[in-house]
């Protein structure tokens, strides 16, 4: 499964946690990420991560851009709610395409978790079926 990590800069250290907890969840996958959250996962984790430009600097209409293309399986953005974001209409439109083409999407740590355990529990398996049909 192609699976994206973004995480607001309060949240990355939280994000890096979540990997290094799941790493042997997420180590078959193919790892997707915004720039600095996505080094950050390399470093602590040894996780082969595709790197997207910054969220500020297009990194979510990226990934938003996969997303519209049926490239994407599963998103993991953890949102600062209690900081204003300059590209906030950016997370809205990636919010708004996990919605149009049903991509599950964790925006807290513990939807998060609920959604890798799933994960590897083979939950998540009717992306695979739905991408086959077509």
């Amino acid at each position: 499964m192609n699976i994206a990590l973004i995480a607001h800069d309060r949240k990355k250290e939280l994000m890096v946690e979540l990997t290094l907890a799941y790493k042997l969840i997420l180590e078959p996958h193919t790892l997707f990420a915004t720039g600095t959250t996505g080094k950050r996962i390399m470093e602590a984790t040894g996780l082969s991560v595709h790197r997207f430009q910054s969220g500020p600097l297009g990194g979510d209409q990226q990934i938003g851009s996969r997303i519209s293309e049926n490239k994407m399986d599963l998103i993991i953005f953890l949102r600062d709610p209690l900081t204003a974001q300059p590209h906030e209409p950016d997370v809205t439109a990636l919010i708004r395409l996990c919605d149009v083409y049903e991509i599950p999407l964790a925006t807290n740590i513990g939807t998060a978790e609920v959604l890798l355990r799933g994960l590897q529990e083979g939950f998540l398996d009717w992306r695979d079926l739905r991408r086959n049909e077509e």
